[in-house]
């Protein structure tokens, strides 16, 4: 990109976006987590991370670990040493990412140091990206750690707040990187103003939509049970024979119907979905008689794209009972979806003087 060749952050700026990849692949990293079932499957954690099960000793001192907890007593009790190989395997990637991620910061946070990069300005959002930082890993483990006690399986509440933090930990990662390539003094006067409320309005209903994707991905109903939100009512348009079944009235207030009813939680997705098309269509028809910049254009194309993409994704992979493939792609796309919003955000609000 011309604009990155050009800049006098250029190194800071790959570094930022190295960082905004990893997270995104410790994003989908932990989707096939949940997918697989693997979230639970180690049962202690360490700030350095530890070595993996090299020998067969290894691999019976993590399985004992693992066959007192909940999990295995309540759900996988015949579990053998062989099927859980693969789902430790996948906790431990997905730990190990993070610890990549914090690696790839200190190191390069220091070594911009070192070379005297970091302009003074720059300290306060650097300060609170390794807070961020520190924070996912510090959430990461609080949400393992509510299945670890007696119900063997997370609290849904604290799934979305991971996600919605590594959401946000991409968010201000991306943003300070559009900051360094695209300075302000470069944007010209347009009509981006008479569309930044109904983006800002889309961006809120897609935060909403995210976080009851990861209610439906991880709301258990029971104990022991693995039968999710997801897997419930996998026909569409209609849920079942219906399009408001009475299921989603069977808990006795509306916020418990919305928030721990599978079948609210379902179609509480399948309504924000719906919304986020009817807003896309209203943005894409609004721009259309507006004259915006090339990147403006961009981020409205990028969504259009994003939103027709996820919304048949989404229906694909209710129809087909969430197959892992289909679940992970329906994650990268919601992924996609919201870069190209903040994307579009940055350009709308971006005005005078850089960093």
């Amino acid at each position: 990109m011309k604009l990155i060749s050009e800049s006098q952050h250029k190194q800071i700026i790959y570094w930022l976006l190295t960082g905004c990849f990893l997270v995104y692949v410790m994003v989908l990293v932990g989707g096939l987590t949940r997918l697989t079932h693997s979230g639970l499957s180690i049962t202690d954690w360490s700030f350095m991370g530890s070595v993996p099960p090299l020998n067969d000793e290894m691999w019976k001192v993590r399985f004992e670990k693992y066959q007192l907890s909940p999990e295995f007593r309540k759900v996988n009790s015949t579990m053998s040493l062989q099927e859980f190989k693969p789902i430790f395997l996948w906790e431990y990637i997905h730990r190990m990412i993070g610890r990549l991620i914090m690696y790839v910061f200190a190191i390069g946070f220091i070594y911009f140091i070192i070379k005297k990069k970091i302009s003074k300005n720059m300290w306060p959002r650097f300060g609170l990206l390794f807070l961020m930082g520190a924070m996912q890993a510090v959430i990461g483990w609080w949400m393992v750690y509510s299945g670890l006690q007696q119900k063997p399986s997370v609290s849904h509440y604290r799934l979305a707040t991971h996600l919605m933090s590594a959401f946000i930990l991409f968010a201000f990662t991306f943003w300070f990187a559009l900051g360094l390539i695209f300075p302000k003094e470069e944007v010209t006067e347009n009509d981006g103003k008479k569309i930044k409320k109904i983006s800002v309005l889309f961006f809120i209903i897609l935060i909403i939509q995210i976080i009851y994707g990861a209610f439906t991905a991880g709301y258990v109903n029971g104990n022991a049970s693995k039968i999710r939100p997801g897997h419930i009512f996998n026909t569409w348009p209609k849920m079942g024979e219906d399009w408001f079944p009475e299921q989603i009235t069977m808990k006795n207030t509306f916020f418990e119907n919305i928030l721990e009813n599978p079948s609210g939680i379902q179609f509480m997705h399948r309504t924000l979905a719906v919304l986020i098309v009817i807003f896309i269509c209203l943005i894409w028809y609004k721009s259309n008689k507006l004259k915006l910049s090339k990147q403006q254009q961009l981020g409205i194309t990028l969504l259009i794209y994003g939103v027709t993409i996820q919304f048949i994704l989404g229906v694909l992979t209710l129809l087909y009972h969430v197959p892992i493939i289909l679940g992970a792609l329906h994650q990268s796309a919601a992924f996609f979806l919201f870069l190209s919003c903040i994307y579009l955000l940055f350009h709308l609000f971006n005005k005078k003087s850089a960093v």
